[in-house]
């Protein structure tokens, strides 16, 4: 199972760097809670639609990652150029690199909830 997980992830990390949104419910739950804020899986979808439009040129590089079903931990990194505000700081088109961490709870093979934590120190840093 540990290895299928680390594979389901892979692809949908894939799924998202492509912005094949319709697939995206082959990953994601339809009750997916991110944050502790239940979005459901349109939600979901519109919130990483709007990370796209916000930061066009948006990729999603797995770093590190960690399988412990049902869970997977991953280190995303980012080198990307948000068009305006970027979480409250004033990136206005400019290149910025940084991290995020995020924490996977998986069950039948889908996501069904997600804690996400990006390195906004190292954001603040490059300003």
């Amino acid at each position: 199972m540990g290895n299928d997980l680390g594979d389901i992830y892979r692809d949908y990390i894939h799924c998202l760097n492509r912005q094949d949104w319709e697939r995206l419910g082959q990953f994601v739950d339809d009750d997916v809670i991110h944050n502790d804020r239940p979005l459901g899986l349109s939600g979901y979808r519109d919130m990483l639609v709007g990370n796209f439009s916000d930061i066009p040129d948006l990729r999603f590089s797995i770093d590190l990652l960690v399988v412990d079903p049902p869970h997977v931990v991953s280190r995303l990194l980012f080198e990307c150029s948000p068009r305006a505000e970027f979480l409250g700081l004033p990136v206005n088109g400019r290149r910025v690199s940084f991290s995020e961490n995020v924490f996977y709870r998986f069950r039948d093979g889908k996501i069904v909830q997600v804690w996400s934590i990006v390195d906004k120190a190292a954001i603040e840093a490059q300003l």
